[in-house]
């Protein structure tokens, strides 16, 4: 199947999708600062930079895109049609990134949680996963 759009549209396209201050992260955010859960923003100096971060509690928050990191048994992880030799490495390897990075957060003693695109639009879910991360006492998820 070609592509509908010319290449230079489609790079305008691709070059507006955000990577910080996105729908999904503004929302849980919100949620977490609302419920009183005090955090820092997308922190350069530790690996994958965290969306969100509570130093003194050491969590880390990543909200991750279903699309861009592959989100196992999710709707939104389709891969595009065309251009495969391109999409599948690409998607593989931020895929590796991330889990390279949990791993090493975690080795660190950080207490790491990943909340998915789609879970945020899910407002039990989200409350359930949001929960869990206010009150981390030494539960650490992926």
């Amino acid at each position: 199947m070609t592509d509908h759009l010319t290449p230079d549209k489609r790079s305008w396209n691709m070059s507006r999708i955000s990577s910080k201050n996105t729908k999904p992260e503004l929302l849980v955010r919100r949620y977490l600062y609302s419920n009183g859960f005090r955090y820092r923003l997308h922190c350069k100096t530790l690996p994958g930079k965290p969306d969100l971060l509570n130093k003194s509690k050491k969590i880390t928050v990543f909200v991750n895109g279903c699309f861009w990191h592959q989100h196992p048994n999710c709707k939104r992880a389709n891969l595009p049609k065309s251009n495969r030799k391109y999409w599948i490495p690409k998607l593989e390897r931020n895929i590796k990134r991330q889990e390279d990075n949990l791993n090493l957060l975690i080795s660190w003693g950080w207490y790491v949680h990943t909340i998915w695109e789609c879970e945020v639009q899910n407002p039990i879910k989200l409350k359930k996963l949001l929960s869990l991360i206010k009150n981390s006492g030494g539960i650490v998820s992926k």
